[in-house]
């Protein structure tokens, strides 16, 4: 493929600045084609986005002969679906994180897709963003030593619209396959994969506190690694104020950062202290689809695939919610 022309499905929010520019500016990429339920607002994106055709059929924009690649940008629950159907048309699949519903669902997709031999890749795109592949060298060159462990600390004041009995679909679990842990949480288990490897083992516990929703609104447990790296983790969402660090300790230093936040990453080792200031881009989608786009070209390998992403969908799936 030398022209990757992309479609994409759910042209909402998602789509405006953090992914949907980027295929009009990385290297051998083109946007050609959006759908949404309500065309109107499909009409609209194109419009404003500079993008020559739009639906408000899924299949219709799946089976345009230009589109040769679809970026799949629904909420989970769709994600299984509309993957088949990109699958069986026999063009690439990118699909928005946490990868689907399940596990179970993560492992039909990837089979379809590997029997009509199509890639499948999942926007966990922190992979390649500068500052967290600045971490993971830091890591490959014993910055720290060896790795021991690491904490995962965030949580977050309680969202004004779930105060207020809002509908969102980020804490339906019909929609989305959990609450916020779900939605968020996933990039740091991925981020952890990333680093670490191999996951062990998986103990957690759920519970919703504030019962507001019907997901769960605080998370903590403990990840083993094949390594033997070990991380304890705690996630909530109804807290005082906010907080997002994780800390990786070795026998020889620590690396502290944000997850979420543009903060400085910290190492302090024999050296002393110093601090990474780098930013994200504007479209932060932009550094994966471009290693996506050098993999469909024959030029480069994509680090975040449908098998890589299953594992994240695998843990989560291993936090049972307690009543």
């Amino acid at each position: 493929m030398n022209d990757i022309k992309w479609g994409i499905i759910g042209c909402g929010d998602v789509t405006e600045i953090k992914s949907g520019p980027a295929f009009q500016q990385v290297n051998g990429s083109r946007l050609v084609a959006v759908m949404r339920r309500n065309g109107n607002l499909a009409k609209d994106y194109a419009h404003r986005h500079h993008v020559k055709k739009w639906y408000d059929d899924a299949q219709k924009l799946i089976e345009d002969p230009e589109v040769n690649a679809v970026y799949i940008a629904t909420p989970p629950s769709s994600h299984k679906e509309y993957t088949l159907a990109v699958a069986s048309a026999g063009k690439p699949v990118y699909v928005e994180k946490p990868m689907a519903l399940n596990h179970n669902e993560c492992q039909e997709m990837i089979q379809v897709c590997r029997n009509n031999d199509v890639p499948l890749f999942v926007a966990y795109y922190r992979r390649a963003l500068p500052r967290f592949v600045k971490i993971k060298s830091l890591l490959e060159e014993g910055a720290i030593g060896k790795t021991r462990f690491a904490n995962v600390t965030f949580y977050k004041k309680t969202a004004p619209d779930d105060l207020q009995g809002a509908h969102n679909w980020r804490v339906d679990p019909n929609i989305a396959g959990g609450g916020y842990f779900y939605d968020l949480a996933c990039h740091s288990i991925d981020l952890l994969q990333f680093f670490f490897g191999e996951i062990k083992t998986v103990k957690g516990h759920a519970s919703n506190q504030q019962k507001l929703y019907n997901a769960e609104d605080t998370v903590s447990g403990l990840l083993l690694f094949e390594n033997l790296v070990h991380v304890s983790y705690i996630w909530n969402f109804n807290a005082y104020s906010n907080l997002d660090r994780t800390e990786i300790v070795g026998d020889k230093g620590k690396i502290t950062f944000s997850t979420f936040e543009n903060n400085p990453i910290v190492l302090e080792n024999e050296q002393g202290t110093q601090q990474f200031n780098i930013e994200n881009p504007e479209n932060i989608q932009q550094p994966l689809i471009q290693t996506i786009v050098n993999q469909l070209r024959g030029n480069g390998t994509c680090p975040s695939t449908g098998l890589t992403a299953a594992k994240t969908n695998w843990v989560m799936d291993s936090v049972e919610l307690e009543s």
